[in-house]
């Protein structure tokens, strides 16, 4: 962690990401109005000093869903990456420990699902289902776990020669304490730095689907959805793009900076 924040580019990413998460935390308490509530004597008003961003096209506080808003987009990415990640190292490592067979059928099935666009698979299975947060949270983990997958496999199959573990195997140790006790802990620097960047990922994905008006649907805000209403009234009411816009710019960028750094931390080929 010394290492990782001496990096000025991660300092910023990690208070980028801190600020927002606090945010959405206490949005019940800092957020000034109900994000849902109507009022039709307050429709497109300019930021000022009791809308701080101004409000929509039903009157509602863009401040307020912005904050609830935060809420939706990050735990679609935390959920998302966390089942991505755990689908793609249990994959992963076996695919690198038994090698042979297991490991071309799990490869084949990655390089499948590497050649379908992963948007528009997304939005293929989005089609048959209800549009809810969990059915994006499962169909975005579900179709993104190709990734971490090849890089557990890639260091399980670097590892596996190591001396340590012909060691550990020659004294008798199990394939499951092999696995998880010599192996596992020895290949997560990849899947940490993955994991970080794929949360951007999954923002962004999240946002999309909701512009698209397949992702979390109204009332309920998110930041995607938030951009859709802008849309309509882009040319006079300005505010409506651009702040959940930059919310996205900033939390992406965040997350991006703050995986770049940790990979130059993590990574023991790095130079002081």
């Amino acid at each position: 962690m010394k290492r990782a924040f001496t990096n000025p580019l991660t300092c910023w990413g990690f208070a980028i990401i801190a600020i927002v998460l606090v945010l959405a935390l206490l949005a019940p308490w800092i957020a000034p109005f109900d994000p849902d509530a109507i009022d039709v004597k307050a429709i497109l008003l300019s930021p000022s000093g009791i809308h701080w961003m101004g409000t929509d096209g039903l009157g509602r506080d863009v401040f307020s869903r912005m904050l609830y808003g935060a809420r939706i987009s990050l735990l679609v990415g935390f959920v998302a990456v966390g089942i991505a990640t755990a689908i793609g190292v249990v994959l992963g490592a076996v695919a690198g420990f038994y090698r042979g067979w297991v490991d071309i059928v799990i490869m084949r099935m990655v390089d499948v699902m590497l050649s379908i666009p992963t948007f528009f698979l997304i939005l293929a299975v989005i089609a048959f289902l209800t549009p809810s947060i969990w059915n994006i949270m499962i169909v975005i983990g579900l179709t993104s776990w190709m990734g971490v997958t090849r890089l557990v496999r890639a260091e399980f199959l670097s590892l596996r020669e190591r001396e340590f573990v012909l060691a550990a195997e020659i004294l008798g140790a199990a394939d499951g304490r092999l696995i998880f006790r010599h192996l596992l802990p020895n290949s997560l620097t990849p899947v940490i730095v993955s994991s970080v960047l794929g949360i951007a990922s999954a923002v962004l994905v999240e946002s999309g689907l909701s512009f698209l008006g397949l992702g979390v649907q109204p009332p309920q805000a998110s930041w995607g959805n938030i951009l859709t209403d802008g849309k309509e009234y882009i040319q006079f009411a300005w505010w409506l793009s651009l702040f959940p816009g930059m919310a996205i710019l900033l939390t992406v960028l965040g997350y991006n900076l703050l995986g770049e750094g940790l990979r130059d931390a993590l990574d023991p080929r790095t130079t002081e």
